[in-house]
């Protein structure tokens, strides 16, 4: 199993800085989402980035730009597949509270999907950027991108996907702080009250 860390486009919400270099609790979130990764799969994941200056964000990472540009998510998705063989745990960089459990859990339910995704609360009832993607889904993928369909579960209906039920996601948290995503810099905001709380709570 290999791993990447999706960090799109540069981001310009935060008056330019790109939001993965953003702190939650005194941590960068990219390095809080390196560490879930690399406990998970045990070696250190490819970043998917196509700021300028992305290789300078952390020592230790290869990082590669979308092969196929201005596809969003899906983009980033499929760049990682084609990054190497096999099947790859893909985790967006904005999320600070994914878990190393969480992600073993997705890993361990993979073995007989095209795809395996946690269900979730959220519009598209799974979460696609905290997923394991198998290499049989890199042909489909490219052929939703060649008619512009960016739409990162529109392929879904065509593969064996599976999901990490909601009862089973609960166990490793609250579905809605594993999946908080910072977006904003009142998600921000956000995110650092939650991270006092958790850490209140385990004081």
């Amino acid at each position: 199993m290999r791993a990447a860390v999706l960090a799109g486009g540069a981001a310009s919400r935060f008056g330019g800085r790109p939001k993965g270099l953003e702190r939650v609790g005194g941590e960068r979130i990219v390095d809080r989402v390196v560490a879930a990764l690399q406990q998970a799969v045990g070696a250190p994941p490819l970043l998917v980035a196509n700021a300028p200056d992305a290789a300078r964000w952390r020592d230790g990472l290869t990082v590669t730009k979308d092969i196929v540009p201005g596809c969003g998510s899906l983009g980033g998705i499929y760049t990682a597949l084609r990054a190497g063989s096999g099947p790859v745990l893909v985790v967006a960089w904005d999320m600070p509270f994914v878990s190393a459990p969480l992600l073993e859990a997705l890993i361990s339910g993979a073995a007989d999907y095209d795809a395996f995704l946690p269900e979730s609360d959220g519009p598209k009832g799974v979460e696609p950027l905290c997923a394991v993607y198998g290499e049989e889904c890199a042909d489909i993928i490219r052929e939703r991108l060649a008619h512009e369909d960016f739409r990162a579960t529109g392929f879904h209906h065509t593969i064996r996907l599976g999901t990490l039920p909601r009862e089973r996601l609960a166990t490793f948290g609250d579905p809605t702080t594993l999946f908080f995503n910072v977006n904003t810099a009142d998600d921000l905001a956000r995110a650092q009250e939650i991270w006092r709380q958790r850490s209140d709570a385990t004081a």
